[in-house]
């Protein structure tokens, strides 16, 4: 993915999830994505995600590619999002994986009844 790209992308997710009033003052677990063709690979890289604030899953997609999520707990935070994407895609390219974007679950108030 291109930075400029990446960049508008992040800018706007991040702009949307101001305007849903998103908690930006308390951490999250986000989620960090790449696709592998084989499992092995995508195994590979998760040996570089693990300890007490990240989470390594692994699965196969129907397409017979493999789905790699990394959630990691921190704030979200444009340079904080943009540096771990730029770590995880050190890990992801040279084994022949993508990153295929990220994202948060917002909590949404007052849809209670």
């Amino acid at each position: 993915m291109s930075t400029v790209l990446h960049d508008d992308v992040s800018n706007g997710v991040l702009r949307r999830m101001k305007e849903g009033g998103f908690d930006f003052t308390s951490f999250h677990p986000i989620e960090f994505y790449a696709i592998f063709p084989d499992e092995e690979r995508a195994r590979m890289a998760t040996r570089n995600f693990r300890g007490e604030s990240l989470h390594a899953l692994v699965t196969e997609r129907d397409d017979g590619a493999w789905h790699l999520q990394v959630s990691k707990v921190m704030y979200a935070t444009y340079h904080g999002i943009g540096d771990f994407e730029h770590d995880l895609e050190s890990v992801v390219a040279p084994l022949g994986g993508k990153l295929d974007g990220w994202g948060v679950t917002q909590e949404v108030k007052g849809l209670q009844p």
